[in-house]
């Protein structure tokens, strides 16, 4: 190769850095918009997936079968890269009009399903078939010779570079500082400089580079049997990789937290150790005379590389001694779980992308066409990958664990080993093939039953478990499920936890339990007659068994995102919900409870939310104004809806952000605090339907009924009593805290920067700062407390002196 053609490859490469760049900002943007109307269900996840790397895979075998081989190969590529622009902007505005179009004929089964899929599958297919076309298009300028390969594999490896970058880009700066139209501007921007780039040296180039025949060239032909073997060896290591990537996320998740920073972190070593491994295949593919044998070897060492993560998720990396309450600068954090994330996925990761240009190298010959070559075992790896991603993060880790499926990612990489091994163009004598066979087999089977167990402390607190390791509470129960990891512990107090995915989302603590049940019976109390109730998020269950105590509530909608919880979780606090899922009245809807509120037809008097932490990845769109917007078009005239909102983890900021993007929808809301002591803990935001006004009398008068009696006990279980001193949790109203709230950001759908604000400050502790400067703004609010001048004043007495 003269140095003109080395310079252009080189070129080349770098426009390939470009292309995966644009094409991971498109990934996160897209997902993140399509999620917003489909749900980020378990299954609504699933078929985002799938579709983006079905396309992918499309892509890849079509091209060289439909597009003449006679065409520049760099006019091809630009148009590619034309079209993905083009298309990235259309779907920017078409998602939102598609999406209507979908919430008003989306049902739950099969009907459900089919429709989701038809939604991506029009927004996805189009740019992600394109996006898989790019590398047969290119490879169609380079010969079958052992250096034409190589670039292939040098190619592969500068899309992934690019692909980091995309993924930090948009994962650290674009979306936190900006929003999805500026990342798809942005996105856009590569795609066309790459064309425009491409264009220019198809003016410059041959159709195709001429023979080197200085460069080594492969074998005539192979049989088919050969290149089946090639074959199913990438598609296992691409079932492998996104299998693995499936379960190291969710167990990496705990370990970090599951903020949308530590999911680019993972996301972007995964990238990076794809890019380093295929660099150094394409150099071996280059160097080496029996790549056969060494995509073999590279099989074998993915068993080891595979079981050390598991190890180290296991055994490592929860034993750091890191107190996340300590690290409270967020780059700092952010660099220390880069750090853990390499030591832990980057050797099976390299491993992986080494397997792709040593497959390019075993499979082909002197008179294969590159685009075809190239475009079957790309297709052939992203089949494998979406096997894998979707088998293992829907039906293997659910039904057997993470145990298990890392001890099915180990097989699978021993049978690519067999595979490789036993052939004959390894070079190994028959003997020696056999002896390789045995050996891998063998160290197989020891490191897969080797695997550790998740420890059970590790899914109940996470990033926090080396503060709590050193006198943890008995771990009751722990289940992985579809979309989360949950546990139950117990202190020797007899105080249970619920977690989830590492972090306590519930528990029977004093302050939780009152937390929990003012949220039912705020709710309840507001309206003078509910009869139906929506319970978004069903926690332990304490705040929906609330409402069972109520004998005017006729029906009681439980949506849940996680079906472990409401089956499991739930009997370990039977005694604080009262025996909730019992109830006749009661139905649990498994799905995301945005996508719940924007596809069901049904009304409700009472819509209260529990939703998780802003700061968990996805979590931010049970946040957003649209949303709000949707749950308010839900409710019967005279509704209520109230909306949990904690101080903890959390800053002024964010909590600004949360209070003000509802008053947005609600604005005569009001706050209610939850705080023990004056120091602050949760809040509570309660809109209706219409203007805020509380007869104190008629609560007063509600609760002497003989059938609320049930509902004055449970009140006064949690230090409310006399009952109507639940209303001295009152704290504020939307009218007194606009000042405080005028610079606050507000959360939407198409920016989402609270989970990106939240997730920054995820290690801080302000409750009591914040609670203060809530108060700071406090009065009596006359026009909201209505009934006889004693109540009013008695109120006004107990308000004033901060009394709770």
């Amino acid at each position: 190769m003269n140095r003109l053609e080395a310079r252009l490859h080189i070129l080349l490469v770098a426009l390939f850095i470009g292309s995966g760049c644009a094409a991971l900002i498109y990934e996160i943007v897209w997902f993140q918009l399509l999620e917003l109307v489909i749900g980020s269900s378990a299954l609504s996840l699933g078929v985002l997936l799938g579709t983006f790397m079905g396309g992918m895979c499309l892509g890849s075998l079509l091209l060289p079968r439909l597009i003449p081989a006679n065409h520049h190969p760099l006019k091809i590529y630009a148009v590619l890269e034309i079209a993905i622009a083009v298309i990235g902007v259309l779907i920017l505005s078409a998602v939102p009009m598609i999406g209507g179009v979908y919430t008003a004929f989306a049902g739950s089964g099969f009907q459900g399903i089919l429709l989701r899929a038809i939604l991506t599958g029009l927004c996805l297919l189009p740019p992600t078939v394109m996006m898989g076309a790019t590398l047969p298009a290119i490879s169609r300028w380079i010969q079958t010779t052992r250096e034409g390969i190589s670039w292939l594999g040098f190619f592969y490896a500068g899309n992934i570079a690019g692909a980091v970058f995309g993924c930090l880009l948009a994962g650290f700066f674009l979306l936190r500082v900006f929003d999805m139209t500026v990342a798809t501007a942005v996105a856009v921007a590569i795609n066309v400089s790459v064309a425009i780039v491409a264009l220019r040296l198809s003016g410059q180039t041959p159709e195709k580079l001429p023979a080197d025949d200085a460069s080594e060239a492969f074998s005539e032909s192979r049989g088919e049997d050969s290149k089946l073997g090639v074959y199913v060896t990438i598609a296992l290591s691409g079932l492998g990789a996104l299998g693995a990537e499936a379960v190291w996320t969710r167990q990496l998740a705990l370990v970090f937290g599951a903020t949308v920073y530590a999911f680019s972190i993972i996301l972007a070593v995964f990238l990076i150790g794809l890019g380093i491994g295929s660099t150094a295949g394409a150099y071996i593919a280059r160097r080496g005379a029996r790549p056969a044998l060494a995509l073999g070897v590279c099989q074998v060492a993915l068993t080891a590389a595979i079981a050390w993560a598991s190890w180290s998720i296991a055994y490592s990396l929860p034993y750091w001694n890191i107190d996340p309450k300590q690290l409270t600068d967020p780059w700092e954090a952010f660099r220390i779980d880069f750090v853990r994330c390499l030591w832990t996925v980057l050797p099976a990761a390299c491993l992986w992308g080494a397997s792709f240009p040593l497959a390019l190298a075993a499979i082909a010959t002197r008179h294969d066409e590159p685009g075809r070559l190239t475009g079957t075992v790309y297709a052939a790896n992203t089949l494998g990958a979406i096997v894998g991603a979707l088998g293992f993060s829907t039906v293997v880790v659910p039904f057997v664990g993470s145990q298990n499926a890392e001890r099915a990612l180990i097989a699978l990489s021993a049978i690519a080993a067999s595979i490789m091994l036993l052939r004959r163009d390894t070079g190994l004598p028959k003997l020696g093939r056999f002896a390789g066979f045995a050996a891998s087999a063998g160290i197989a089977l020891f490191l897969a039953w080797s695997v550790p167990p998740l420890p059970g402390l590790l899914i109940a607190y996470g990033r926090e478990f080396a503060v709590w390791a050193k006198n943890p509470p008995a771990v009751r129960y722990t289940g992985e499920g579809l979309s989360s990891s949950v546990a139950v512990t117990e202190w020797p107090s007899g105080v249970r936890n619920f977690h989830v995915s590492g972090k306590i989302e519930a528990s029977s603590a004093a302050r939780d339990m009152r937390l929990e049940r003012m949220l039912g019976h705020l709710s309840a109390l507001m309206h003078p007659n509910p009869k139906s109730v929506l319970v978004v998020g069903f926690g332990a269950g304490v705040t929906a068994g609330s409402f069972v105590l109520y004998p005017g509530i006729e029906r009681i909608v439980i949506c849940e995102i996680e079906p472990l919880i409401p089956k499991v979780v739930s009997k370990y606090f039977e005694p604080e919900n009262y025996n909730v899922l019992r109830d006749p009245r009661v139905q649990v809807v498994y799905d995301d409870a945005r996508h719940f509120v924007l596809t069901t037809k049904e009304k409700f008097d009472v819509i209260t939310s529990d939703p998780i932490h802003p700061w968990v990845k996805g979590a931010a769109t049970l946040y957003t104004t649209e949303y709000f917007q949707k749950v308010r078009e839900h409710l019967n005239p005279g509704g209520v809806v109230t909306q949990w909102v904690p101080l903890y983890d959390s800053t002024e900021d964010v909590v600004k952000s949360e209070i003000a993007t509802f008053f947005k929808t609600f604005p005569n809301g009001t706050v209610w605090s939850s705080d023990l002591m004056g120091k602050g803990y949760d809040t509570v935001l309660l809109g209706q339907d219409g203007a805020a006004r509380i007869d104190l009398d008629a609560l007063a008068a509600r609760f002497a009924r003989p059938d609320h009696q049930r509902v004055v006990e449970s009140l006064a279980q949690v230090r409310f009593s006399p009952p109507l001193s639940l209303m001295t949790a009152y704290a504020g109203s939307a009218t007194d805290l606009r000042r405080w709230m005028e610079d606050a950001s507000i959360n939407t759908d198409r920016n989402l920067r609270l989970q990106y604000l939240a997730g920054m400050v995820v290690n801080l502790s302000e409750a009591e700062r914040i609670f203060s400067s809530i108060k700071r703004y406090f009065r009596f609010p006359d026009e909201i407390f209505v009934g006889s001048p004693a109540m009013r004043e008695g109120l006004r007495q107990a308000l004033t002196d901060g009394t709770n």
